[in-house]
């Protein structure tokens, strides 16, 4: 399966940091975007942001309340798979329906196996995951417990 891909990202994320471990996830994606939040009260904190595109991070990317979030479905459901927003029904009346396009996230928990965050790949255009991408992501969210500062 992703046996491989996971064991190249935690030597990754061992020598080289988080960073490097969401440019390799980003890599295997057409998503623009790769990034792990962590929840502060009600407002998501970018930890760590991998852009495609090479740009600056942007400002609007940085803090994100909780209750206009994609991430507060990860967190609530488990996961949260989108890659049309504008066609998605679940969507209905939400702020960054069609505008936040793509969103595939799942959870990050700490050492305590407590829920802190999500990791999830993101685009302004709508983007496809392939199942062994999700199935990958869903891993390296497991994975990335090791590897994030304890507040």
């Amino acid at each position: 399966m992703n046996t491989q891909k996971l064991d190249q990202l935690r030597a990754i994320l061992r020598e080289s940091g988080i960073d490097e471990g969401l440019k390799f996830l980003n890599e295997l994606t057409d998503h623009r975007y790769t990034a792990v939040y962590r929840l502060h009260d009600s407002v998501l904190k970018n930890l760590a942001l991998y852009d495609k595109a090479g740009e600056v991070k942007p400002e609007y990317l940085a803090e994100v309340p909780l209750d206009v979030s994609f991430c507060q479905f990860v967190l609530r459901d488990g996961k949260f798979l989108t890659s049309d927003s504008a066609r998605d029904e679940r969507l209905d009346g939400h702020p960054y329906k069609g505008v936040m396009m793509a969103y595939h996230g799942v959870p990050v928990s700490d050492q305590r196996g407590q829920l802190v965050g999500t990791l999830c790949h993101f685009d302004l255009v709508e983007r496809n995951l392939s199942d062994d991408n999700y199935q990958l992501l869903q891993q390296a969210g497991v994975v990335l417990r090791d590897f994030l500062a304890t507040d």
